[in-house]
């Protein structure tokens, strides 16, 4: 476990000795020496003898092997911090039960029976096994030792140095079948306040069997927001009637962390162990839980005992993935399907909204040959199409300022055209120019009166990029475009999510609409979507062209004159750092609750589209930070749109914070 939650499992299928538990046991024990930096180590149901032994359970020497067996791999795990979890049979009075045995620091922690009993079709445990009903006794004696015994054991975990992070780590176990019942035993093992839920397994390969299998693990994890780890048995189990497939799988809150090979999954066939090994979060886990309020309102039916044992806190690298951009998927059909869905969210919420206006009310959107305004465009024309209503009631209009290029403007121009969407064009720069006569204001510190258009512009190329610092400069310009819009009609709005987090719109300007459909898509999928709807909807041509162009343009306010070669001169994330490091940033702080410290650990564990420095890594989170708490003033009178994602900062939904809260906390963390 480390200093951030993470915790580190490994679920092993190993090579099985059908009803040779000193053969078994050296396979144990030499695969829990082969983990030592795993936090709990899972081994399959009744491992230490085999699962398919058959009448052979009700020998006494098989019995008594398996329990030598249990005190080696306990032995084992002397002065070794964590758990070790092996599958055998116990006998207890006249009754057999199958059970998983918890070890650690060299001991017999406790013993959990299974409560379901397979006896339809292939199995038949009920031959042999008693199923555990909560009756049985609290303890048994193994070894000359008492020993907890039952189905009301959890086992809670302590750090060496009392880390907070550890009282997160608590452990559930169930077996194979009571994963597969209606309510599982690891439901209310959870609700009893497990948050790693384990189960060892003897499932055999059918045809389609491991895709629902796995479907079970994952949706467990979802419900339970938990982490679910499976470990089963191999093909080395007797094969007489059945084959085990070695099916090893890890989730965590309804997402599949990693799955082993298995037999039938047309990779080589392998006899030898097999060995998954993630690290789960169990402290996102804890905060999930916090943030459903309604989570706690379950209770189990019985109390359970909480048996402690002791885990390291510190591990070396991290084994689960870490997305660089984890609002997007990878490429592939799965960012297709979240493309068009997301667009589909984005159509439905703004025809509810056309639904509901006088009809035939133009739609006006600021077509700036920009990336959101594009994707404003394309949810405008495609939401009229889809109600059986003219493309000629969606407007656009373009208002080229000082900042404007000629690809930007022409993108524009080309995309409405193509689109067969009614353009105006208004050049601002008078009326921007005139503003600054009567406000009184110099930019740059260029005398306006008297100034033309084409003189005024010919004295801004004459600056040095350096100068090029003027708020009210850029202020006037995007209010202008606001007033112009607003003044014509229902005005679609454009800015984004990331935009959003970090404040990066200028107040009652591009700030304000009557409906945003972009509001909580962040600035990493945007671009994803209009390629996807470019080549999803539309043939080679012209429009395809224009807005895959789009697609590659740079992220700009364009309110800061040009560059001498027409080029974009203010780049958004040459001002604020990289876009793709703020949505990683905005994911893990928002969705997850992280701190500060740990997305900086993460992100070093990210491959993003380019290396960064660690001090631009930091720099970049603090700017997000402050950027954050400071501009919430401008997310708390934001206009309608559809949340689409598991992040969204409405303040009538999801995010509600004092505009006035203070930084200061978060960026401590971060430095310390």
């Amino acid at each position: 476990m480390n200093q951030f939650g993470f915790v580190r499992i490994s679920c092993v299928s190993p090579r099985t000795q059908v009803a040779d538990p000193a053969a078994n046991v050296r396979e144990a024990v030499g695969l829990v020496e082969r983990l030592p930096d795993s936090d709990v180590v899972l081994f399959p149901e009744l491992g230490l003898t085999g699962y398919t032994c058959g009448d052979l359970f009700g020998q006494g020497s098989l019995l008594d092997a398996a329990l030598e067996a249990v005190a080696q791999v306990a032995q084992a795990t002397l002065g070794r911090p964590g758990l070790v979890v092996v599958g055998a049979p116990v006998a207890l009075g006249n009754s057999l039960y199958n059970c998983a045995i918890v070890l650690g620091g060299g001991e017999i922690l406790g013993i959990v029976p299974k409560q379901h009993m397979p006896n339809y079709k292939e199995f038949y445990e009920l031959r042999w096994f008693r199923p555990a009903i909560g009756s049985e006794p609290a303890e048994v004696v193994v070894a000359g030792r008492s020993v907890p015994f039952g189905v009301d054991l959890l086992f809670q975990a302590r750090g060496l140095g009392g880390s907070a992070f550890a009282a997160d780590l608590v452990v559930g176990i169930e077996i194979c079948e009571d994963l597969w019942v209606p309510i599982p035993p690891s439901t209310l093992q959870a609700m009893g306040g497990a948050t790693v839920l384990l189960n060892i397994s003897a499932s055999n390969e059918t045809i389609g069997k491991s895709r629902y299998r796995a479907d079970l693990v994952v949706g467990q994890s979802g419900r339970c927001i938990a982490a679910c780890a499976m470990a089963g048995a191999g093909p080395t189990e007797s094969t007489t009637d059945l084959v085990f497939g070695g099916h090893c799988l890890i989730a965590e809150n309804g997402r599949l962390l990693g799955e082993s090979a298995r037999v039938g999954d047309g990779g080589p066939l392998a006899r030898d162990a097999r060995i998954l090994t993630r690290d789960v979060d169990v402290s996102a886990l804890r905060f999930d839980r916090r943030t459903m309020t309604s989570f706690d309102d379950a209770r189990p039916p019985r109390p359970f005992r909480r048996i402690p044992f002791v885990v390291a806190e510190s591990m070396t690298g991290l084994t689960r993935d870490v997305p660089a951009a984890p609002f997007v998927p990878a490429h592939g059909p799965e960012l297709d399907r979240r493309c068009a869905e997301v667009f589909g969210i984005q159509c439905a919420g703004l025809a509810k909204r056309i639904e509901q206006l006088p009809g035939n009310t133009p739609l006006y959107v600021g077509v700036s040959g920009g990336l959101d305004s594009t994707l404003a465009l394309l949810v405008a024309v495609a939401t009229r199409d889809s109600m059986g209503l003219g493309r000629d009631s969606v407007r656009g209009l373009t208002m080229p300022g000082f900042g404007t290029t000629e690809r930007t403007r022409s993108n524009a121009l080309a995309l409405m055209e193509q689109l067969s969407v009614p353009a105006e064009t208004i050049d601002i720069r008078a009326l921007a120019l005139d503003a600054f006569r009567q406000l009184g204001h110099q930019p740059f510190g260029i005398d306006c009166r008297g100034q033309s258009v084409e003189g005024f512009t010919a004295a801004l190329a004459k600056l040095p990029r350096a100068a090029l610092h003027d708020l009210v400069f850029e202020n006037v310009q995007a209010r202008l475009r606001t007033f112009l819009l607003m003044s014509r009609g229902f005005v679609i709005g454009t800015g984004d999510l990331s935009e959003l987090a970090l404040g990066w719109s200028t107040y009652n300007a591009d700030h304000m609409s009557m409906y945003n459909p972009n509001c909580s898509i962040p600035k990493t999928l945007v671009r994803f979507l209009v390629r996807h709807v470019a080549l999803g909807q539309f043939p080679d041509g012209p429009a395809r062209r224009a807005l895959l162009s789009i697609a590659e343009t740079t992220i700009s306010p364009e309110l800061l004159p040009a560059s001498t070669t027409g080029e974009i001169e203010q780049s958004t994330e040459d001002a604020i750092g990289p876009y793709e490091l703020h949505d990683f940033f905005l994911y893990h702080a928002i969705r997850r609750g992280y701190s500060p410290r740990k997305i900086l650990f993460l992100s070093e564990h990210a491959a993003f589209s380019r290396p960064y420095s660690r001090s631009i890594v930091v720099a970049t989170l603090r700017t997000f930070y402050t950027r954050f708490f400071r501009q919430q003033y401008k997310r708390s009178c934001l206009p309608d749109g559809p949340k689409v994602g598991t992040v969204s900062l409405s303040p009538r939904g999801d995010w509600r914070m004092p505009s006035d809260a203070d930084p200061a906390q978060w960026l401590r963390d971060l430095e310390g």
